[in-house]
């Protein structure tokens, strides 16, 4: 498994986990006399034969992100809850007076 850094349109970085299967590319008496004909398939002496994308994970500076704004928004509705209630509390009070 593998895990490549790639950038998105938006610049924010996502980590993609990848599952390589690959080969060997094997020599057969053709390449063994000519050796440029099995570089010329591939620079490395091997084929990639299926890649499988596993896991999509994003940058931790994004996830930290997220998590502030989550944050945020739940303090604003935790605010205006608390605002609520001593409005009720206040027309309580001047109701009893």
């Amino acid at each position: 498994m593998f895990d490549v850094k790639q950038r998105q349109k938006d610049n924010v970085f996502v980590i993609v986990v990848t599952s390589i299967q690959y080969q060997a590319l094997s020599a057969t008496p053709e390449h063994r006399s000519n050796p440029m004909s099995l570089m010329a398939k591939s620079a490395y002496g091997f084929e990639i034969v299926q890649m499988v994308i596993v896991a999509t994970k994003p940058d931790e500076h994004v996830k930290r992100t997220m998590s502030e704004i989550n944050a945020t928004a739940r303090m604003k509705v935790v605010a205006n809850e608390k605002a609520e209630a001593e409005k009720i509390l206040l027309i309580k009070h001047a109701k009893g007076d």
